[in-house]
């Protein structure tokens, strides 16, 4: 090989390596750029709080407003309907029994002189009290009333299911001949009793009636006079 070929060979080796030497270098900052680059989200999401947690967060604030939602729609007050017994607990107060919430009955007897057996009982699903006073007892047109047949008052009595409440009538305490020939009488759980029933009594002669107290036993019932 003569002297400059051998000159123009080594200037060629040496182009062709520099050229080699710039594209690695390119190659090693592009690498170097793209692995910045991609780092670059990892370092944001760090940064940042994860979507999991963030979901939770809301999650736990739901679910508190929700218990707070309950507190405040309580049922304590609702069910807590009726007398308050001072111990936190309500006991359902009952309703007075008016005549339209029983079912009557009336039996003729001759003991004592003879008198007429009242029965009540609450109608299906009533729950009510008779209270501790005269039935209310009228006969006639003229709405005459009887009077008591005992001394004292006697206790309530609340009427439900088969529970029955006996009073005893006697139209006629005199010994008398005189008095009004009636077949019914009017009766009402009390003087205030809208709804009064009229019940058939047969036959019977009204003078100065007479009228028990409720009692739950018919034999407590007899109108002695």
């Amino acid at each position: 090989m003569s002297g400059n070929r051998r000159k123009a060979f080594l200037v060629s080796v040496a182009l062709v390596s520099g050229a080699l030497l710039m594209t690695a270098c390119q190659d090693t900052d592009e690498a170097a750029d793209t692995g910045a680059s991609q780092a670059s989200p990892a370092a944001s999401g760090d940064a940042a709080p994860p979507s999991g947690s963030s979901a939770a967060g809301s999650g736990k604030g739901s679910g508190a407003a929700g218990k707070g939602s309950g507190a405040t729609g309580g049922t304590e007050d609702g069910a807590g309907s009726g007398a308050d017994t001072g111990n936190g607990k309500r006991e359902p107060v009952g309703q007075v029994c008016g005549a339209n919430d029983i079912s009557w009955n009336t039996t003729s007897k001759t003991q004592g002189g003879g008198y007429i057996l009242i029965s009540a009982k609450a109608k299906p699903g009533i729950t009510c009290i008779l209270p501790a006073a005269l039935p209310t007892v009228a006969f006639g047109s003229d709405g005459t009333e009887a009077g008591p047949a005992e001394q004292a008052v006697g206790e309530q009595i609340t009427l439900s299911g088969n529970t029955t409440a006996y009073a005893g009538v006697n139209p006629k305490s005199t010994n008398s001949d005189g008095g009004k020939e009636l077949d019914s009488i009017i009766v009402a759980v009390g003087a205030d009793d809208a709804d009064p029933v009229s019940l058939k009594v047969g036959t019977i002669t009204v003078d100065k009636p007479v009228v028990t107290n409720w009692h739950t036993s018919p034999v407590d019932a007899v109108p002695f006079s």
